[in-house]
């Protein structure tokens, strides 16, 4: 029986969202890739669990439609482990099904992670201990 793990590792970095979706457009669905890995990777640093970069990444490319609802539910489980209620869960993926092919759906997909995600490292941030400057002692 695995024990849950705290969230006490690095923050991952908040990323615009519209600058994303812009990103995703210009470079023909690449930049997706690079969002996965580094999504899954900030996740799996900060509470020791999930996927990672390089295995979120695999199951990225390979089927796309698990990490439609791996994501997410990633997501929701760093929000449960705070003790925050989760502003997406693995169901969040149902916005791209039966709709996928769809601009608009996967549009609201990314919004409410990016979103999630964004308002989770940005509270991590702002709640960190600051650390104290090291002093060395004269000699």
């Amino acid at each position: 029986m695995s024990t849950p793990s705290s969230n006490t590792g690095p923050p991952g970095h908040p990323r615009g969202i519209g600058f994303g979706i812009l990103l995703f457009v210009i470079t023909v669905g690449i930049y997706g890739l690079y969002w996965a890995y580094k999504t899954h990777e900030e996740m799996k640093q900060h509470t020791g669990d999930g996927l990672g970069g390089v295995l979120g990444l695999v199951v990225w490319i390979l089927v796309g439609a698990v990490s439609a609802f791996v994501i997410p539910s990633e997501v929701g489980k760093m929000y449960k482990q705070a003790g925050k209620e989760p502003p997406v869960t693995g169901w969040t993926g149902l916005w791209l099904f039966p709709f996928g092919i769809f601009l608009v759906p996967a549009i609201v997909w990314f919004v409410k992670v990016q979103g999630g995600l964004n308002r989770y490292w940005e509270g991590v941030t702002a709640t960190a201990p600051a650390t104290a400057p090291s002093v060395t002692p004269a000699s």
